[in-house]
């Protein structure tokens, strides 16, 4: 079935002695700018604790500089425990660096804006802060998910059974790379779906009034679900989205539970250009899995979870983070891949 040549490049980045990132280096947000190539990379100290590293390269493959201490660190508590997983975008002139601010116990997509990829504003928790008790009432008229919903977030609850701020996480927050009729879009992930955002002038428009009307009508935002056996647990939101002429190119992660536990896969989709809540085509296999020593052994074993992307003339390079514990990258054709993609377009 697996018809897309897909070239596994090895290894980028791996961890170092600096304490900063001498538990792991992985799930880089990625950009080029002015012909070279940005990295900002999740750094694990001891402990689990995140902060944000930075490296730059000449080429898709070929390393130019790498900082020897973190360029994004907590300072606020809503991170106190760690920032997490970053994404990139360039939206007009300002750019949109997402990530998961971890406090210990909650996980919320945040965000950071830069003008120049050095000097960073944070502009807080962009996603609904919201308790899992809420979220259920306001999205009760949408049974069919209620179960679904209650399996993957109901863990939540037990964390402190006294605590009123343990919000349902919100992670893999992820903006499109350019406004769609003049408006944000992003994506964001309440597990098992990936969930949409679309039409809002900018940022000040995300009130509490705008999140309660967005769960009363929340299955209208669920834009990509679970739908084939290795994505079947859960799937999360990847890489930026890609504009290409047969729509915006998905590169997401599915999960599938195994006798060795969870796997993590990327996958493939396509999104309509000008209504991106509609689903073109979707890959009905893995685009890859882990199958290399650096994939399936790390902090946490059998894991590609990919964060960002080059393109290259047809070659798309896609970074991901291989077991939790360093940085590696694929390399394949984008017209290939669009080919492949039509094949399995939607019927409606």
């Amino acid at each position: 079935m697996h018809t897309i040549t897909i070239k596994k490049e090895g290894i980028l980045l791996s961890k170092t002695v600096l304490a900063f990132e001498a538990h792991g280096v992985l799930n880089p947000a990625v950009i080029k700018e002015h012909g070279l190539i940005h990295l900002f990379y999740r750094a694990v100290a001891k402990g689990n604790f995140s902060t944000i590293g930075y490296c730059q390269l000449y080429s898709p493959l070929k390393i130019k500089k790498r900082f020897n201490s973190p360029i994004l660190v907590p300072e606020f508590d809503y991170e106190k425990h760690g920032i997490e997983d970053p994404r990139i975008v360039k939206i007009e002139d300002l750019f949109y660096l997402t990530y998961t601010a971890y406090d210990g116990i909650n996980a919320l997509g945040a965000l950071a804006t830069s003008q120049d990829l050095k000097t960073w504003e944070k502009q807080g928790i962009i996603v609904p802060e919201i308790i899992y008790e809420e979220f259920m009432i306001l999205s009760d008229k949408n049974k069919s998910h209620q179960d679904k919903y209650n399996r993957f977030n109901e863990f939540q609850i037990s964390h402190n059974e006294n605590d009123k701020n343990v919000f349902l996480w919100n992670k893999d927050f992820v903006f499109f790379p350019r406004k769609i009729n003049g408006k944000l879009c992003f994506f964001h992930r309440i597990r098992p779906d990936i969930q949409i955002v679309v039409g809002i002038e900018n940022l000040h428009d995300l009130t509490k009034e705008f999140w309660i009307n967005y769960f009363l009508h929340f299955k209208d935002y669920i834009v990509l679900s679970p739908k084939y056996d290795h994505e079947i647990s859960y799937i999360g939101n990847g890489c930026p989205p890609i504009e290409t002429e047969k729509g915006w190119l998905i590169i997401y992660h599915g999960v599938h539970n195994s006798i060795a536990g969870y796997i993590y896969s990327a996958c493939a989709a396509l999104l309509d250009l000008e209504n991106p809540q509609k689903e073109i085509a979707r890959l009905p296999y893995a685009l890859f899995t882990p199958e290399e020593k650096w994939e399936l052994i790390g902090e946490v074993n059998n894991v590609c979870f990919p964060t960002g992307t080059v393109v290259d003339h047809d070659t798309l390079y896609i970074y991901y983070g291989a077991a939790d514990e360093r940085i590696a990258v694929v390399s394949l054709s984008v017209s290939e891949l669009l080919d492949e993609l039509i094949k399995y377009k939607e019927t409606v």
